[in-house]
């Protein structure tokens, strides 16, 4: 269980501070977006386009980086057995299932969309609906603020994955013929 190190007492000073301070009618509907009937499918649908527009190996690659998600979150939500803000008798708050749902969904769904677009707004749309979710799990008091950050850079190296196979899916400069 976590219970002693330098981040602990910064990490629940900032969620005393935090917690309620906005109404939970709208915390929750932030925190939703994290959840995986909202944010899967998503993803699902940019896989498709992907997948129609010939590239399925980076729609494989975010798929297959949603279905790590449980394999990563849940064993470390068993091992650490972390408390929750409101809910100090409860276990299993880190890292936050919802974020890391929510990362990996939007951001993924971002990566494969981004290249027909030639635009920002698939990025900001996925960073927005992340950060809302994360900002609304702390400010309702579901997760620490370190749970969300944690699952964040836990989606991270997923992310890399998805980024890679995006890349390696484009066509590359049309050959030159030989003089």
């Amino acid at each position: 269980m976590l219970v002693s190190g330098p981040l602990l007492a910064p990490d629940h000073a900032l969620s005393r501070a935090l917690v309620r301070s906005v109404p939970d009618s709208v915390t929750e509907r932030l925190s939703d977006l994290g959840n995986v009937p909202v944010a899967v499918p998503v993803l699902v649908l940019a896989m498709a386009y992907a997948a129609w527009r010939g590239r399925a190996l980076a729609a494989g690659a975010a798929g297959l980086a949603m279905a790590l998600v449980p394999a990563l979150v849940i064993p470390f939500k068993a091992w650490t057995a972390r408390p929750g803000p409101l809910e100090p008798w409860a276990a299993g708050y880190f890292p936050s299932g919802h974020t890391a749902t929510a990362a990996v969904a939007y951001l993924g769904a971002a990566l494969l969309v981004r290249p027909y677009t030639r635009r920002a707004w698939p990025t900001a749309a996925a960073l927005v609906l992340t950060g809302a979710t994360a900002v609304g799990l702390v400010l309702r008091g579901w997760h620490w603020p370190l749970d969300v950050l944690a699952s964040l850079l836990m989606c991270t190296p997923l992310l890399l994955g998805v980024a890679r196979a995006v890349r390696m899916g484009r066509p590359g400069p049309p050959a030159q013929p030989p003089k």
